[in-house]
């Protein structure tokens, strides 16, 4: 397993990134809480979950060969009923057979619940990225928001539980200001 940061498209800091955004791009804790403390209601709006083609730089992150398949799940973070956060979580198919086999049953559980509460799982630094409306990951977030901006912030994470990498990407919308 390599270093989060194996594409120069991500990038150990956020240049460029307001002032506003910035706390919420360099929490170390879980994001489902922070959400949660800042809302009446919190829910996880579950899109897709199961074995897809990830990004090239996800696949390398994770050690699959390109051509084969990874468990992904993609998730929406909503507050109070808006959607704030497009989450999308990959790691190998295999490991659901063992260190990540919780993916598998997390409906509209957030991922943060098993993460940040298993004494195991350690997490490596963030990377982020200014994604514009090209980039796949953007097209994916936009989808639950009528704004199209110039460019969404995300962050990047990997998780490890017993030697098996999990990838957790979290793409900030701009309804997460709103929140205080």
């Amino acid at each position: 397993m390599t270093s989060c940061k194996s594409d120069p498209f991500w990038n150990g800091g956020a240049p460029g990134c307001g002032a506003e955004l910035r706390p919420w791009l360099n929490d170390h804790g879980s994001l489902t809480q922070r959400i949660r403390q800042r809302c009446q209601q919190f829910a996880v709006q579950p899109e897709r979950s199961g074995l897809a083609r990830i990004a090239y730089d996800e696949s390398a992150l994770l050690g699959i060969a390109p051509h084969r398949l990874a468990w992904s799940r993609e998730v929406f973070l909503q507050a109070d009923g808006q959607a704030v956060v497009f989450a999308h979580s990959a790691c190998r198919a295999e490991d659901l057979r063992g260190a990540w086999l919780a993916m598998k049953g997390l409906g509209n559980r957030s991922l943060g619940s098993l993460l940040f509460t298993h004494p195991l799982v350690v997490r490596h630094p963030l990377h982020f990225a200014a994604l514009r409306p090209h980039h796949p990951l953007y097209q994916s977030a936009v989808c639950a928001t009528d704004s199209r901006p110039e460019r969404l912030w995300a962050r990047r994470s990997l998780f490890t539980l017993h030697d098996a990498p999990l990838l957790v990407t979290e793409v900030f919308l701009p309804e997460i200001l709103q929140l205080k």
